[in-house]
């Protein structure tokens, strides 16, 4: 029994001491370039078994994928468009908005005049011709020669009228004469339409000072317009010798291909003085 004991006791001791041998080597770092050597083709076969496995899933997944993608673009894509439509919309309103205020300013600096609002429905689509429509007519108390001006200044006067619009003539068509006084020179002109849709300043004395810039404003001579309704300013000036008149042109303050809405004056009446003129 003692035999037996001893060599049972032998065999755990040499054991624990091989352990505890390879737990120094390896603690040690000696058994590493063996791990090493051992593990890495199982490392090597697992990632090519991974790379294999991940090829094949996207392989069977990137239609779904492309689809997905697909769906999400269209939804960002329709999301986007309602954006901007929802900004231009605000941006039209805003617009329209500070029109409002401007018209609404331009009558309270004004309330020696009565007005009516209107917006511009349609525009005279010969280029020998300067008219916009207008949404109000005889039915709102609109009639012929009524002044017609924006916040900016002056527009130009009724020319037609139905029941529920108006033509209105702008002072850049062709028949179009505005009497005007020049404020820093003080003297009295007309300002002209023509065929291209340009104004021109006429009838300046010549010994007037004009100086560019300088702001035209409606004289109210002749009975076809209130004075003193901004019309636009000096842009430049032709003088010629042996002549009783300067010239120049004239840079409108209204913008007239955009203006969207104006306000006609209807409490202004018209004086005809051609019986009176020789």
């Amino acid at each position: 029994m003692k035999l037996k004991f001893s060599i049972k006791a032998l065999r755990n001791i040499i054991i624990a001491l091989v352990v505890a041998g390879l737990l120094f080597l390896s603690v040690a770092g000696y058994l590493t370039p063996f791990f090493n050597f051992s593990t890495n083709p199982i490392i090597r076969t697992q990632s090519w078994l991974t790379e294999r496995y991940t090829a094949f899933r996207d392989f069977f997944d990137s239609p779904r994928d492309m689809a997905t993608l697909r769906e999400q673009n269209a939804l960002l894509q329709s999301q986007l468009a309602q954006a901007q439509g929802k900004i231009i919309e605000q941006q039209e309103q805003l617009s329209q908005i500070q029109i409002v205020t401007g018209l609404l300013e331009f009558a309270r600096a004004n309330p020696e005049h009565s007005y009516v609002p209107a917006n511009v429905i349609g525009r005279e689509i010969s280029p020998y011709q300067q008219y916009i429509i207008i949404d109000v007519g005889s039915s709102q108390g609109i009639s012929h020669g009524m002044p017609v001006v924006t916040d900016k200044g002056l527009v130009g006067r009724i020319d037609s009228v139905i029941s529920n619009a108006s033509r209105v003539q702008l002072i850049t068509d062709a028949n179009s004469v505005v009497n005007v006084r020049l404020q820093i020179a003080n003297v009295e002109a007309q300002v002209l339409g023509s065929l291209m849709g340009e104004t021109s300043l006429e009838l300046v004395p010549q010994g007037a000072d004009v100086q560019i810039g300088d702001a035209i404003l409606t004289s109210g001579l002749g009975g076809n317009y209130p004075p003193n309704i901004f019309v636009g300013q000096v842009l430049a000036m032709h003088s010629k010798q042996n002549t009783l008149f300067q010239s120049g042109s004239v840079q409108p303050v209204v913008d007239f291909a955009h203006v969207s809405a104006v306000m006609v004056i209807t409490n202004f009446n018209q004086v005809d003085i051609e019986p009176l003129v020789p």
